[in-house]
């Protein structure tokens, strides 16, 4: 089993950065890579970003891609995400995940354990 737990989120100004971290506890080994979704209310939970752990491959979402960036710290099982630029739309619950079954996945589906969720709000 692993535990995840994100934290940094909470309100920020339109243009304004935040942190997210997300750490990683249990049997953490065979985890190949952790990402980040997010889903605002009446909308479905939407990949955000992604890193491998093996290569420190990084994929984005295109509507987040060059001002948020993926990054992680093997030794303390720990990924971020730095969120700059932040827009109203960016505004939602962050999901941290992690994937036992691939080293690049972009599909819910393609995770098997998920934090339990952090807010970001934007404001105008």
């Amino acid at each position: 089993q692993v535990v995840l737990v994100e934290s940094g989120g909470g309100l920020v100004q339109a243009g304004g950065s935040l942190r997210l971290s997300c750490a990683a506890s249990g049997n953490t080994f065979g985890m190949y890579a952790m990402g980040w979704f997010r889903q605002a209310p009446g909308k479905e939970r939407e990949f955000v970003a992604a890193i491998t752990w093996s290569d420190g491959f990084t994929a984005y979402e295109d509507s987040v891609k060059g001002r948020f960036a993926i990054s992680g710290d093997n030794a303390k099982k720990t990924v971020y995400l730095q969120m700059n630029t932040l827009k109203f739309e960016d505004a939602a619950v962050y999901y941290c995940a992690a994937s036992a079954r691939s080293k690049y996945p972009r599909m819910p589906v393609e995770y098997d354990f998920w934090g339990q969720g952090t807010q970001v709000t934007v404001s105008s």
